[in-house]
C-alpha cells in the first residue's frame, strides 16, 4: 500500500511501486450480490394510495387488516371504491394489486358494474394499433444492418485492467450485455440506468475503446461544456497509454481548433470526440461513425433528438441516465429498447440527507456553517439570472466570512470556467449558481446543497442537483426550499415529496418510475406526455401493451403467443400471516407478501425464508404456515389446478379451463384420501367438491394429500395417478369398484 517509492541506503536500493509503473492502484471493494433498491420501490402502499384491482378497476387502498377466528387468521388489504363498496383482498393475491400510476387523478371505479371491462377493452384497442407500430419499428431494427464488431483484443484487456477499482457485479452485467450487443450484426440501442457515480462512464469508456479498436469513431454526446470537460480528461487519462485522438467539440472551443477537429472527423484521424449540441451542427461529418455515446438523455430537447435519429440508423447507440424521461423508460419496460440497470453503490457511499423546509435565512446560515465547521464547502442554487447576484449578496451579509462566488450560463465561458476551476480547487466556500452545475461537476468536498425554490424545478433536475453532493464516504445534505407566500402546486407538492422519499442509494430508477407516475408514460412514438396510460394506470397499460406486441410478434413468426402463467388461488382458513410482535412495519409487511406472492420456484421460496430468519428471527407458527401456502400454491400450478377453496365446509378444487369432469375424476382417482369416505366427494363440471374435516390440522393435511395425488396423475398421463382402487363419489355415473383398504378398516 505504499503510494511512492524511493531510492538509497548503502547498497543504493532503488524500490518502485506499481503506481508509479502503471499509473494506477487496483482498490478492492466487495461485490454486492444484492439489490439495494427494490424494482418495486414505487408500488409501496400508503393509506389513501389509488392502486388497480385488475379485476375490479381504481380503488382506494384503506388499510391492511387480520381477520378470521382463532387458528384462521389471515392478513387483507382493504380497498374501497366508489359508492361506498369495499373489498377485501387476501395478501396471497397482492400482485392483483397495483399502485395507480399516472398523471391525472382518476374516478373510482363501481363494483359489479360494466365500466371497468368497457374501460380495459378500450385501451386494449388503442395499444392494438402501437403494438402494431412497435412491431414495424422492431422490424426495422432487425432488418438494419449494423457492423458487427470483433471480440475483445489484448489492448482492450489491458485498459480494462487499468480501472483503478473493483466491478461491481451490476457493471459486469451491464458491460457484458453491452459488448454482446456490439458484437451482433443488429444495431446496439441500449440505455444503461445508474445513479450518479455507479459506474457509468466506465461502461462507455470499455464500449469506445471496442469501436475505436475496431477501426471506427466514437462519439460522445453531452450536455454541458463542464461535463464534456470532465469526460475529455477522462478518456485522455485512461487512454494515455493507447494510440487513440481523443477531441472535444463545444463552443467553449476556439474556432481554429474546432476547425481542425472537424476536419480529422471527416478524415478519420480523430477517433473519439466529446461534444455538446455542438456535435449535432450540420458540418459534422464522420469518416466512419460506428458507437454514439449519449450522456444524459433527459437534458436534450426534441430538436436534438430528431438529428440524433438521423444518426443512428446504423451506429449502435449507448444511452447512459441516472433518470431516464418517462417516454425512454416506458420504451424500456415494454422491451423496444435493451435495459441494464446499475443498482450497487460505490463503496462507503452513504445517503444523502434530504430536508424540504420553508425558506429561512437561519436555516440557510446554520446549515453553511454546520459544512463550513467541518471543512467542507456548499452549492446555493438560486436559477434565476436576473436576481443571482442580489442573492450572493444577501448571503454575504448573511455570513460575512464565508468566501462566496457566483456562477451562471451567461457569464463568458472563460469567466464561468475561473468561477468553477476557483471552487473546485477549494479556493471559495460558496458557489451561488443556477441549474448549470446540474450535470458533470465532480467535487467530492462539496457536501452541502440548498436549492432555493426546488417546487419550481422538475423531478429529474432535482435529483440531478442533488447528486452534485455526497460522493465521498463523507454525510451529505441536501435542503430543498420553498416560500411560503408562493402556494404549492399539487404536482410540486408530489415532486418534492418523491425526490423525499427517494433518499435510499441508487433511487435513480425510482425517480424515473415517479417522474412517470406524475408526469404520463407519453405516446412512445411521438413528442407528447400524454396516453391511454390514465384510464388504467401504467402497471396494466404496460402489462397490455406487452401482451398486444407478442400476440402480433408470435403472429407474425408462426407461433402460439407466450403468456404470462395463470396463477393458483388459495383460499384456506389456515392461521397464516405476519404477526405483529413479527414484522412491526406495515410496509415491510406489505414489500414481504408482495415478493412471496410472486415466488415461482422453489428456490425462490428458500431464498425468501433464509431472508426473512436472517432478518427477523426464527419462524413462529404463522409464518411457516404462510411459506406453506405459497408451497401448496406452487403445486397446485404445477398440476393445473387454478384455486383451492373452503365454501360452505367443503373443499373445492377448481381445475384449469377445458378439464372435462372425466379427465377431473381421473386425476382424483386412485388411492383414498385421508378422512375422506366414498360419498364425501362430487364432481361438477372442471371442479371437486369434498366435504372436508372440521379439525384444521386435517384438513390442511387433506388438501396437501389432493394437491399431490393430482400431480402425481397428470405426471403420469392417462391411466396414471397410482391403482385404480376406489372412485370416490363415482355411485351410478362410474360403477362401484371393489373397497379399498381405508373404506374396509
Amino acid at each position: 500500500s505504499v503510494n511512492a517509492g524511493f531510492a538509497g541506503g548503502p547498497v543504493g536500493l532503488v524500490v518502485v511501486t506499481d503506481r508509479e509503473l502503471f499509473g494506477t492502484v487496483r482498490v478492492r471493494r466487495p461485490k454486492a450480490l444484492r439489490r439495494v433498491v427494490p424494482r418495486d420501490l414505487l408500488e409501496r402502499l400508503t393509506p389513501g394510495d389509488l392502486v388497480v384491482h385488475v379485476d375490479h378497476g381504481i380503488a382506494r387502498y384503506e388499510r391492511m387488516l387480520r381477520r378470521g377466528g382463532a387458528g384462521e387468521e389471515r392478513d387483507y388489504l382493504e380497498l374501497s371504491f366508489a359508492a361506498g363498496d369495499r373489498i377485501f383482498v387476501p395478501v396471497e393475491q397482492v400482485t392483483r394489486v397495483t399502485r395507480y400510476a399516472g398523471a391525472e387523478r382518476p374516478a373510482l371505479s363501481r363494483l359489479g358494474g360494466t365500466e371497468w371491462a368497457r374501460t380495459t377493452a378500450r385501451v386494449r384497442r388503442a395499444v392494438a394499433d402501437l403494438a402494431d407500430d412497435l412491431l414495424r419499428l422492431y422490424a426495422a431494427r432487425a432488418a438494419a444492418e449494423g457492423h458487427a464488431f470483433g471480440p475483445d483484443t489484448p489492448w482492450q484487456q489491458e485498459l480494462e485492467a487499468s480501472f483503478p477499482y473493483e466491478e461491481t457485479v451490476d457493471q459486469l452485467r451491464a458491460l457484458t450485455e453491452v459488448k454482446a450487443d456490439m458484437e451482433t450484426v443488429r444495431p446496439m440501442d441500449r440505455i444503461v440506468v445508474g445513479d450518479v457515480g455507479y459506474g457509468k462512464t466506465e461502461i462507455a469508456l470499455r464500449a469506445a475503446f471496442k469501436a475505436i479498436e475496431d477501426g471506427r469513431q466514437v462519439a460522445v454526446l453531452v450536455p454541458t461544456t463542464v461535463l464534456a470537460d470532465q469526460h475529455v480528461r477522462t478518456f485522455d487519462q485512461r487512454f494515455a497509454a493507447f494510440p487513440a485522438t481523443v477531441r472535444l467539440l463545444s463552443r467553449a472551443v476556439p474556432a481554429r481548433e474546432q476547425a481542425a477537429t472537424l476536419a480529422g472527423l471527416a478524415a478519420g484521424s480523430v477517433d473519439l470526440v466529446v461534444g455538446t449540441h455542438r456535435l449535432l451542427s450540420k458540418d459534422v461529418r464522420f469518416r466512419d461513425l460506428g458507437l454514439l455515446v449519449v450522456d444524459e438523455e433527459q437534458r436534450f430537447g426534441v430538436a436534438a433528438k430528431e438529428r440524433l435519429k438521423q444518426l443512428r440508423t446504423e451506429v449502435d447507440v449507448l444511452t447512459l441516465s441516472a433518470t431516464p424521461i418517462p417516454r425512454t423508460l416506458n420504451l424500456a419496460l415494454v422491451g423496444v429498447r435493451d435495459l441494464s440497470v446499475i443498482e450497487t453503490p460505490p463503496e462507503d457511499r452513504l445517503p444523502i440527507q434530504t430536508r424540504v423546509a420553508e425558506a429561512s435565512a437561519g436555516l440557510v446560515k446554520d446549515a453553511i456553517l454546520r459544512e463550513l465547521d467541518r471543512g467542507g464547502q456548499v452549492f446555493f442554487v438560486h436559477n434565476r439570472v436576473e436576481t443571482i447576484e442580489a442573492q450572493a449578496e444577501q448571503l454575504r451579509r448573511l455570513l460575512p466570512a464565508a468566501r462566496i462566488v457566483v456562477g451562471h450560463g451567461q457569464l463568458s465561458e472563460g469567466a464561468l470556467e475561473t468561477v468553477m476551476r476557483a471552487f473546485a480547487a477549494g479556493e471559495a466556500d460558496v458557489l451561488v449558481c443556477t441549474t448549470i452545475i446540474e450535470s458533470g461537476l465532480d467535487i467530492p468536498n462539496a457536501n452541502t446543497i440548498i436549492i432555493d425554490r426546488a417546487d419550481a424545478l422538475g423531478l429529474a433536475q432535482l435529483y440531478q442537483l442533488r447528486g452534485r453532493v455526497g460522493r465521498s464516504n463523507r454525510r451529505a445534505y441536501a435542503y430543498l426550499l420553498y416560500r411560503r407566500r408562493d402556494r404549492l402546486s399539487d404536482e410540486a407538492r408530489r415532486r418534492l415529496q418523491a425526490i423525499f422519499n427517494a433518499s435510499e442509494l441508487g433511487a435513480g430508477f425510482q425517480i424515473a418510475l415517479a417522474d412517470l407516475e406524475i408526469r404520463g408514460a407519453g405516446n412512445i412514438l411521438g413528442g407528447e406526455q400524454s396516453g391511454h396510460m390514465a384510464d388504467v394506470g401504467f402497471d396494466l397499460y404496460t402489462r397490455l401493451l406487452a401482451e398486444a406486441v407478442e400476440e402480433r410478434k408470435a403472429t407474425h413468426e408462426g407461433r402460439a403467443p407466450v403468456r404470462a402463467a395463470a396463477g393458483a388461488t388459495v383460499d384456506l382458513p389456515v392461521d397464516a400471516h405476519l404477526p405483529d410482535t413479527y414484522v412491526p412495519d406495515e410496509a415491510q409487511k406489505l414489500e414481504l407478501y408482495r415478493r412471496l406472492a410472486r415466488a415461482r420456484t422453489a428456490g425462490d421460496l428458500a431464498a425468501f425464508r433464509q431472508e426473512v430468519v436472517d432478518r427477523f428471527g426464527p419462524l413462529p407458527p404463522p409464518v411457516l404456515r404462510l411459506v406453506e401456502v405459497a408451497e401448496l400454491r406452487l403445486a397446485a400450478e404445477a398440476a393445473g389446478i387454478a384455486s383451492l377453496a373452503r365454501e360452505e365446509g367443503l373443499l373445492v378444487v377448481r381445475f384449469g379451463s377445458g378439464l372435462s369432469r372425466g379427465e377431473a375424476m381421473r386425476l382424483v382417482a386412485g388411492a383414498p384420501l385421508p378422512g375422506v369416505r366414498p360419498g364425501d366427494v362430487t364432481f361438477a363440471a372442471s371442479q371437486v367438491r369434498i366435504r372436508a374435516p372440521r379439525d384444521p390440522a386435517r384438513a390442511w393435511a387433506l388438501t396437501q394429500a389432493l394437491v399431490a395425488r393430482v400431480a402425481a396423475a397428470r405426471e403420469g398421463g392417462p391411466g396414471g395417478g397410482g391403482p385404480a382402487v376406489d372412485q370416490p363419489g363415482g355411485g351410478a355415473a362410474t360403477g362401484r369398484q371393489p373397497p379399498g383398504p381405508a373404506e374396509k378398516r
